[in-house]
């Protein structure tokens, strides 16, 4: 029925129906490049899940002003990053540090809620401290506040 190019060409989305029961589909195709494996805290490698970070970005979006395009768009280019770096592995820290840097532009409460959770924070004092980094960051401070 339907095919466009998206994301900067990287992206193409083709729309089919089926002749048979007229139902329709749509699916993505993207160039396959190879992502590095990424190494786990206990040393386990496994593969790069563009879906599983999706689903994890997801749960820190959830109820959020984050459409699904812009989680894929997130994720492109978190992969287009990876690939730039030639590495054939990539550790989960560095992963989780690069997702980091850049969740606060995409939503900032989806930032605190992945590390939250990412981070693992000890207890509230820990907690508090990476709110009021985020704050300085983007030159606010809490409401209330002197």
């Amino acid at each position: 029925m339907d095919s466009r190019d998206s994301s900067e060409g990287a992206v193409i989305r083709r729309r089919r129906e089926c002749e048979t029961c007229k139902r329709r589909f749509t699916t993505y195709e993207r160039v396959e490049e190879l992502n590095p494996l990424v190494v786990k805290k206990d040393g386990r490698r496994e593969a790069f899940d563009r879906d599983k970070l999706i689903a994890g970005l997801k749960k820190a979006c959830e109820k959020r002003p984050v459409s699904v395009d812009q989680l894929e768009a997130f994720v492109t280019d978190l992969e287009r990053r990876l690939q730039e770096f030639g590495e054939k592995e990539v550790s989960s820290t560095r992963l989780g540090e690069l997702i980091m840097e850049r969740l606060p532009t995409l939503d900032e409460v989806a930032y605190v809620r992945f590390a939250s959770v990412y981070r693992s924070f000890r207890d509230i004092s820990e907690f508090m401290d990476e709110l009021k980094e985020i704050l300085e960051a983007r030159g606010s401070r809490p409401k209330g506040k002197g």
